[in-house]
């Protein structure tokens, strides 16, 4: 995908850096600064680890209009609510369109200062206007946030982020009769240190048993389970308390 993020006028170089470890998390590639407060390689290098790739793509930019130029799909980040009426997005609905317009043209996610963030002015080069959704009381995010959001639905939409992995050995379900032996074990185990002592065993036992079959078990952890009860048995019968 053709996607290049612009920073205009970023302010802290740490921002820069996280912003530059979130493309490497989300397959992001190109980023251009414009003006930047500074621009120092080997520090922003030393922030983000394992990102020299990156930071040896960046390209930095005198002017917007000149950072922008070869863009054909502009999408503006911005948390403040604005009185002229724009194309405004979820990074959700934004994500699928901005995937889509990098196949034919390069697109462009376009991030404003840390203080003050896009402008009207620059929010008029922009196709679409994306905000991050947030509680009313603090609807303003971090840069390096608000663009680590978009990327993840970027990537989401991609199709690119990889499944759970699932564990090397599935072990089968334990069955109806594994949780009857399972449960005359615990019984058994809880007779053995007095448990029941004047209460009714059946009651507890349907209890326990309703327990078991709360949560789908394996055969593996019925076998790890039966193993901890009987060995309470078999430590009283080793220390003489039971025969």
């Amino acid at each position: 995908m053709s996607i290049v993020v612009v920073l205009n006028r970023p302010q802290n170089r740490f921002n820069v850096a996280s912003v530059i470890r979130a493309m490497r998390n989300f397959g992001l590639e190109n980023l251009r600064l414009v003006e930047p407060s500074e621009f120092d390689p080997f520090r922003l290098e030393g922030i983000a680890h394992g990102t020299g790739d990156v930071i040896e793509r960046v390209k930095v930019f005198h002017t917007l209009d000149a950072a922008l130029a070869d863009c054909t799909h502009v999408v503006g980040l911005t948390a403040r609510f604005r009185t002229v009426k724009r194309n405004m997005q979820t990074a959700r609905e934004a994500a699928p369109e901005i995937l889509e317009a990098s196949v034919s043209g390069l697109a462009a996610l376009l991030l404003g200062t840390e203080d003050k963030g896009l402008t009207n002015d620059e929010l008029d080069l922009c196709h679409r206007a994306v905000t991050i959704e947030t509680t009313a009381e603090h609807p303003s995010l971090n840069l390096a946030h608000a663009f680590a959001l978009m990327a993840y639905e970027l990537f989401l939409a991609s199709g690119e982020s990889r499944p759970f992995k699932p564990p090397r050995r599935v072990a089968e379900s334990a069955t109806q009769d594994d949780l009857e032996r399972l449960s005359e074990d615990i019984e058994r185990s809880l007779d053995a240190i007095g448990f029941f002592k004047s209460k009714k065993p059946a009651n507890i036992m349907r209890t326990v048993r309703g327990l078991l079959h709360r949560v789908p078990m394996d055969k593996r952890e019925a076998k790890l389970l039966k193993a901890m009860v009987l060995e309470v048995v078999y430590y009283l019968e080793r220390v003489g308390l039971r025969k």
